[in-house]
């Protein structure tokens, strides 16, 4: 689980890129796929039929997405299907769990609520997928692909045009380090040694999903998680809007995050990985409106929606659905700008839009 940004969003940016949207969907693909990897911001249903807490095949999830409840935790689209929808896909990327033959050729959705770099990460609330298991699975479906196909050499120049994003690691935190009573992570690692040990891990992932093929990456880096409701409830804040320690803490790991990045830029020459900033999506750039800092719909102690409870009227005024999950009009934020970035940091080196057309 996890969350992420700001209280304060430009209204122009939201409005515009909504009228958008419907006209870029309905164009073709810009590319043959589109692959992703994550955590409950980009979970589309993966966890329904796991032993596990963090699921959301339930009311009030899903109450304004298209096909009612769905396993994705927010009441419309996440940022991946946002992401989807501007890259020109006519359909959501299917979950890997239910994912047909005919349906892998477009592209697989493997993210997991409360999964983490880490294996242990969230394992206090059932099973999960981690990324390493995510990146097992992708293994699976390049098989299937190829014996589709009929052809490895076509397969491995068909995944190369495709779209990779990964957006993970906040449940290193929510649901590891910062649970000193359940993880050890805290009392063996300074918050910096903590990021650096994140990072070289991530690093080998992100490695791996280069030796499948993958040739143009979208990495993630966290978002503010010490403004999270459920963050704020559990530690307080001392007068200030949101969690500073956390905020630091993140903050460290996002620095190594981007260097990483760049470094990968600089060891393959032959892909292309972007950074994406929710830092800088997350700051408040012109004229903008305050949104309140409280949970749509009303929560468990856990942070999720209670069961078959009633979500506020107007989830366009909401930054988040639950404790920790953004709602749909923050997921249209931080998908938009991530495909079209309104400032340089934003994204390094490329937009999403702009990844699509190398």
């Amino acid at each position: 689980m996890a969350l992420e940004l700001c209280l304060l969003f430009p209204i122009f940016i939201i409005v515009g890129f909504m009228q958008l949207q419907p006209f870029v969907a309905a164009s073709e693909p810009q590319l043959p796929c589109y692959f992703i990897f994550g955590d409950s911001l980009v979970d589309s249903g993966n966890n329904n039929e796991l032993m596990t807490a963090a699921k959301a095949n339930y009311k009030p999830y899903g109450v304004d997405f298209p096909q009612g409840v769905n396993g994705r935790f927010t009441n419309g689209r996440t940022i991946a299907d946002i992401i989807g929808q501007l890259l020109g896909f006519p359909n959501f990327i299917p979950p890997y769990a239910t994912a047909t033959d005919q349906e892998i050729n477009t592209g697989v959705n493997y993210g997991s609520g409360s999964a983490g770099i880490r294996e242990e990460s969230g394992s206090h609330l059932g099973d999960r997928i981690s990324l390493d298991r995510q990146l097992i699975n992708h293994r699976k479906t390049i098989s299937r692909l190829s014996i589709l196909q009929g052809n490895k050499t076509f397969t491995h120049e068909y995944l190369q045009k495709c779209i990779y994003l990964s957006n993970i690691g906040s449940n290193d935190y929510i649901n590891n380090y910062l649970i000193p009573n359940i993880y050890p992570t805290s009392n063996i690692y300074t918050n910096d040694q903590y990021a650096a040990v994140l990072v070289q891990q991530y690093s080998q992932q992100l490695k791996t999903l280069y030796n499948l093929g993958a040739r143009k990456i979208v990495v993630f880096g966290l978002g503010n998680i010490g403004c999270a409701p459920a963050m704020i409830a559990r530690f307080g804040t001392g007068g200030k809007p949101c969690v500073e320690s956390i905020i630091d803490a993140v903050k460290l790991f996002n620095e190594r995050l981007k260097a990483l990045v760049d470094e990968l830029n600089k060891d393959y020459f032959d892909a292309r990985f972007t950074f994406i900033n929710l830092e800088s999506i997350s700051a408040p750039q012109g004229d903008v409106a305050i949104l309140p800092n409280s949970p749509c719909c009303q929560v468990r102690a856990d942070g999720q929606c209670l069961l078959n409870s009633r979500p506020c009227p107007i989830r366009a005024l909401s930054v988040f659905y639950d404790g920790f999950h953004p709602s749909e009009i923050t997921n249209t934020v931080v998908a938009t700008r991530s495909y079209i970035a309104i400032s340089p940091m934003d994204a390094s080196p490329y937009d999403i839009s702009h990844l699509a057309r190398l």
